[in-house]
């Protein structure tokens, strides 16, 4: 065989071997969520839309929830309005909630559905309030005295109606959602990505929850990753205290995915090209995998 033939014959069996994890996860759904931070690199954004794309052409159902953390930061501060943080939490006022839904449901929403269309899919961009698709509470945060933090308009999930997300998922179109809701009342939220990617995952009872991230995923105590974990295991490190910072929230958001009905969450690194494939069509995986337990 010729040098070229060998190579097209070592790409068809990377392919050959991720069949077995094409047909585990046909017609399934699911849910990733991808930072704000990772959008900052076009060709890495551009990487993960290629994952996406193949995730739909490989008979999945994708549904993307992105952040914007970053972003919403860089338009307050050149629109001049100043954040007040409390015990370390961004206090979102109703100066500051126009100005989270203007950037997530709009320039970071729109610029992700325009990536993952220019590499061939089709993405239709949506955010909590669409086809009232996610109800969301004020979130009550309390400090270490135990008094209650108002942080202002800035909700957490209470009723997901997954309507909209079972017809869209049943054409060719992916779902790109931004984490921004509404109350019974009317009045709009901003949720934290990953809490919203959690509950759209659990309603629509997805295979599984992918957290993409800044880090390899969850460390012991000495930054080894720890590529599998059960939920006691995991509560475990929380009380020990091996399991800190801004890890928490993270894992608290696979806490209740599982309870409501996701079979596993993985936390992964998305700075890892095309970390999304490896973690569901390879047998290495990219994180930390956790399950019930």
């Amino acid at each position: 065989m010729t040098n070229h033939l060998i190579d097209y014959a070592a790409q068809a069996e990377i392919l050959i071997e991720a069949l077995p994890y094409m047909l585990k996860y046909d017609e399934t759904t699911v849910v990733v969520k991808y930072g704000g931070n990772a959008m900052g690199d076009e060709e890495a954004a551009l990487d993960f839309a290629r994952d996406v794309v193949m995730l739909k052409q490989s008979g999945l159902n994708p549904i993307v929830v992105h952040g914007g953390g970053p972003q919403i930061g860089k338009m307050l501060e050149r629109l001049g309005v100043k954040s007040e943080f409390r015990n370390g939490l961004r206090v979102t006022n109703a100066a500051t909630i126009e100005v989270v839904e203007m950037v997530l449901s709009g320039t970071v929403n729109k610029q992700m559905v325009g990536w993952i269309n220019h590499v061939g899919g089709k993405a239709i961009g949506l955010c909590g309030k669409d086809g009232n698709m996610v109800q969301a509470r004020k979130l009550e945060k309390r400090d270490e005295q135990g008094n209650l933090i108002d942080l202002g308009f800035v909700g957490d999930p209470e009723v997901v109606n997954r309507e909209v997300l079972d017809d869209i998922i049943k054409s060719d179109l992916i779902p790109v959602i931004a984490p921004v809701a509404t109350s019974k009342t009317g009045e709009t939220y901003n949720v934290n990505a990953d809490t919203f990617a959690g509950a759209i995952a659990g309603a629509m009872r997805a295979k599984r929850l992918l957290l993409l991230t800044d880090v390899p995923g969850v460390l012991d105590g000495n930054k080894n990753l720890l590529s599998e974990l059960t939920v006691s295991q995991t509560k475990l490190l929380m009380e020990q205290g091996v399991i800190t910072g801004g890890m928490i929230p993270k894992v608290e958001t696979c806490f209740y995915a599982l309870e409501k009905g996701v079979e596993a969450v993985v936390i992964l690194d998305g700075k890892v090209p095309h970390a999304v494939l490896i973690e569901l069509f390879t047998e290495h995986g990219a994180g930390t995998f956790i399950k019930k337990g």
